[in-house]
């Protein structure tokens, strides 16, 4: 119960430990209740220390609650983070329902972390308790990157003793049987030396039939002054009662500015809030889940997710787009990934990175018709560059004195993929990763890649004949307004044709070689390794075909008019899995029987990448159906991947077996686990579900500010309602 907590940053100053064994569940943040008469004990979540009695759990907009019933007494705990201040507070209401008095003893436990590794920590966890302030203060003296920083538990109720030594709360026992609740006081030992823990103890009284509400805190700060005011506020139930209200107004007014109603309630329950609360919160917020935590940016990541989100705010991507354009290299290719507070990152070669750079841009000036962005001027990274045979390099990268537009920095990372014979080079792996050894001698090709490289081509063409940039805001003209051969203060119209031809040049000669050399007869190849050999043929053993190639034939627009509907029947035929309700990335798996493609054959067939349902693929292909006007097939493929509709009764809740509420990264083929769920929460196919929900289907568009609608029906839809703030 609980999760985990971190401040500042989810991998690399963790508060408490981040587990991620499924097999196991460990907490690392408990309340133990223990009724002194009767003896009896329980954990107030299902693990460690369950009972016999129902476990229920509600999942809020900014806040999670807890409920259950044991000896005669009703609990609920309700876990928030307020939302200016960094403190977790928990807040128990206790109802006893007995005849009789209850004096209860009331253990809070923590694993402290203070940051990015427990094993490193222990023993060099500092405690102080001041009891005068009720406060318990913990300091890592060995973690030199976030040396000044207090950790602080406290409690509405007085501090009866403490411990920070594991070994003795533990005793005999373990987190299921702690000796320290059978304890009649804990020992008030620092942890210094030790494996650390931060244990404290209360005791309450309450009359038959009696309430009692009570707030637990977990806090960081810069100061031990801090940690005490902060403690001292939500000691006061009221305060947090106050902030508690005010999260979940924030939720509201967030969630609120677009709200759908139509006949299909599983869509209306992931559109109007689930969706982009998991964007925001997961991917953006807090860049963890239980499956990874990462902490840091993805350039790719990041920007995907706040395409979704330009709904609720257009600036929410303008300054994303403005953060990862300071992310790239003078060289064009940019950071894989970074952490902002440490200002390290891995340059990678990955070669789909760079190219969401323009992709976003271009999808921000599209939304909004403020062209004014590709004016700004930021500065490049500079370090380092990759070696011949290195895929990625880890560093604390500089950033350089030498600045460049918005514009300009699109430009670069468009022109480092535009070396290419017939394909853009794969080199460590393009949108998956886990390919990272079919080009990583730079000499195998990306199909898929070409028809991305070809969609930013095409739309990017019209922005190099946009130069308000070396212009006056007097002489700035409309792309409507403009010709080819338009001449503009500071630039002459020989330059901005050259550009215009550079890259409609390119992009026709992408789009015959994908439709030629890139066809294999009924649906589009996906790639050729470094060796010569073709990956996504119906001559393959492993990976005969791969979705999205076929996908984004049509979501670029490249492919032939009778190539597209011909790729997307393939994909149908060998890629949707109707009895389990998935679409596969790939089929069939690899398993290293023809090629070593890299990573992505680590997995078990069948599982994640390796020929499972890749929840982002199959947007993909939803999205290519409903532009190609098949509705019908649009809403039973939505229905299929729609994360309530897996877990609309018993039997297929057993199957999928992760939370229904939110989008899952991956679905499993694997016959020993077909139908399975993985990957929840941290995964960016929540901002694609949630464009393919409101563009695709409901085809709400903005356009240069000016809203369009052309929604994707099925026969059965007489109307839907849309609320737009």
């Amino acid at each position: 119960m609980g999760g985990y907590t971190w401040y500042k940053n989810s991998r690399l100053n963790r508060i408490t430990s981040w587990e991620n064994q499924p097999n196991f569940d460990i907490p690392s943040e408990i309340i133990y209740i223990k009724d002194i008469e009767t003896k009896k004990a329980w954990s107030l979540g299902l693990n460690p220390m369950p009972d016999n009695k129902n476990y229920n759990i509600i999942y809020g907009f900014g806040y999670t609650k807890y409920i259950h019933k044991s000896d005669g007494i009703e609990q609920e705990l309700e876990v928030f983070v307020p939302k200016d201040d960094s403190v977790k507070i928990s807040i128990l209401k206790l109802k006893n329902m007995n005849l009789n008095r209850k004096k209860i003893k009331i253990v809070y436990y923590m694993k402290p972390v203070l940051g990015e590794d427990e094993i490193k920590s222990n023993g060099y966890i500092n405690l102080n308790y001041d009891k005068n302030n009720n406060i318990i203060c913990a300091q890592n003296l060995y973690n030199s990157d976030f040396k000044n920083e207090i950790v602080y538990v406290s409690n509405s109720e007085k501090i009866k003793s403490y411990t920070g030594d594991k070994k003795f709360f533990l005793g005999k026992g373990n987190l299921s049987n702690p000796d320290g609740l059978k304890k009649t006081t804990l020992n008030n030992e620092n942890s210094l030396g030790k494996k650390p823990c931060i244990a404290y103890e209360i005791e309450i009284e309450m009359e038959s039939l009696s309430e009692k509400e009570i707030v637990f805190t977990l806090g960081a700060e810069e100061s031990i002054l801090d940690s005490k005011n902060i403690a001292y506020k939500y000691s006061k139930i009221q305060n947090c009662k106050q902030e508690l209200e005010k999260v979940k107004n924030e939720w509201k007014e967030q969630l609120g500015k677009l709200q759908v109603y139509t006949p299909l309630e599983s869509m209306n329950i992931i559109l109007n809030g689930w969706a982009l609360y998991q964007t925001i919160e997961s991917r953006l917020m807090a860049k963890t889940g239980y499956y990874q935590s990462g902490g840091a940016y993805g350039f790719r990541d990041q920007l995907q997710d706040t395409i979704g989100l330009k709904y609720l705010n257009p600036q929410i991507l303008k300054n994303q787009i403005i953060k990862h354009s300071r992310h790239q290299f003078l060289e064009g290719d940019v950071l894989h990934w970074w952490h902002d507070d440490r200002n390290l990152g891995i340059r990678a070669s990955y070669s789909d990175d760079l190219l969401w750079l323009p992709f976003a841009t271009m999808d921000y000036i599209e939304f909004t018709g403020d062209y004014s962005i590709l004016e700004k001027k930021e500065p490049y990274l500079e370090g380092k560059m990759l070696e011949e045979g290195m895929h990625d390099y880890m560093d604390n990268y500089k950033t350089s004195e030498k600045v460049g537009t918005i514009y300009e920095h699109c430009m670069k990372a468009i022109n480092k993929t535009l070396d290419f014979e017939k394909f853009p080079k794969i080199l460590g792996g393009d949108w998956n990763d886990g390919m990272n050894k079919v080009g990583d001698k730079k000499i195998g090709e990306s199909i898929w890649l070409g028809f991305f490289l070809y969609s930013i081509l095409v739309k990017f063409a019209k922005y190099s004949k946009y130069v308000t940039r070396f212009a006056n805001k007097e002489t700035a003209i409309s792309l409507e307004a403009e010709s080819k051969n338009a001449t503009v203060k500071g630039i002459d119209s020989d330059e901005i044709a050259d550009e215009y031809e550079k890259l409609t040049n390119a992009a026709e000669k992408l789009r015959k070689n994908l439709n030629t050399a890139g066809w294999d007869g009924r649906w589009y190849k996906r790639a050729t390794t470094d060796e010569g050999k073709t990956l996504g043929s119906i001559n393959n053993k492993e990976c005969k075909i791969d979705s999205i190639a076929q996908s984004w034939a049509t979501i670029s627009e490249a492919g032939d008019n009778d190539k597209k509907y011909i790729a997307m029947e393939s994909l149908e035929n060998l890629l949707v899995d109707r009895e389990n309700g998935l679409i596969k990335l790939l089929t069939p798996p690899f398993n290293n029987e023809e090629f070593e493609p890299g990573y992505i054959a680590s997995y078990l067939p069948g599982m994640r990448e390796n020929g499972g349902q890749y929840t982002h693929a199959a947007i993909w292909a939803i999205i290519a159906m409903a532009k190609l006007g098949l509705n019908e097939k649009v809403f039973e493929f939505y229905k299929m991947i729609n994360p309530i509709n897996h877990s609309k009764d018993e039997k297929g809740a057993e199957k999928y077996k992760v939370e229904p509420y939110v989008i899952a990264a991956d679905v499993y083929s694997n016959k020993e686990m077909a139908g399975r769920g993985g990957w929840t929460w941290y995964t960016g196919s929540s901002s694609w579900m949630y464009m393919l929900q409101i563009e695709y289907i409901l085809g709400i568009k903005i356009k240069q500010g000016v809203l369009k609608i052309k929604p994707c029906f099925p026969k059965d839809w007489q109307n839907a309602k849309v609320q737009i703030k």
